[in-house]
């Protein structure tokens, strides 16, 4: 690394399926650097990259889903996530990457009637959409998150309206230069 070089911070997004976290993380990638002069942010959607590289043992046929491997995962990250930083990683689970990965971490929420609605969009079955809404009601991922992370290093953000997008892009934008400037 070159002296005086801003290391930037690792980026977890999380929540629920369906509150918006693929919106989320491409907006910032798209405006980061555009819009905040944050330049370098690669965004990885970790559920593609789990089917591309086969980062499974098996597959939930109930859900249509992959079930990953944590170790395979990991792995597979491990490189990418001990670099300079700038790392954008998007997904649904979050307890099982090492704590010192992400220097921030986004948990986006949902109100159940929205999603509901966007679930349903996306063509989910009932049982699935049943176990994501009580997932949301239940405050699993929010449980995840508190019980792997620093209160320091969470931001729990809204992600009901489309003007929630711009807020939270704007709220992640600030703690990031926050977290740069603290170098």
């Amino acid at each position: 690394m070159e002296p005086g070089q801003i290391i930037l911070p690792n980026i977890l997004v999380t929540g629920t399926p369906g509150v918006g976290k693929t919106s989320l993380c491409t907006l910032l990638e798209n405006q980061l650097a555009e819009e905040y002069d944050l330049k370098g942010f690669q965004y990885v959607k970790l559920t593609d990259l789990i089917q591309q590289k086969k980062l499974y043992k098996k597959w939930n046929e109930e859900f249509d889903v992959p079930e990953f491997d944590e170790d395979m995962v990991c792995d597979e990250l491990e490189p990418l996530m001990s670099q300079q930083g700038g790392i954008i990683l998007e997904f649904h689970s979050c307890d099982f990457f090492p704590e010192r990965w992400f220097q921030l971490v986004v948990l986006l929420r949902c109100n159940n009637t929205e999603l509901f609605d966007r679930l349903q969009a996306r063509g989910y079955n009932e049982k699935k959409i049943t176990e994501n809404i009580e997932c949301e009601i239940l405050d699993v991922l929010k449980e995840e998150v508190d019980s792997s992370y620093k209160q320091e290093v969470i931001l729990e953000l809204q992600s009901e309206k489309i003007e929630d997008m711009q807020q939270n892009l704007e709220a992640i934008a600030a703690r990031i230069k926050q977290l740069v400037g603290n170098q």
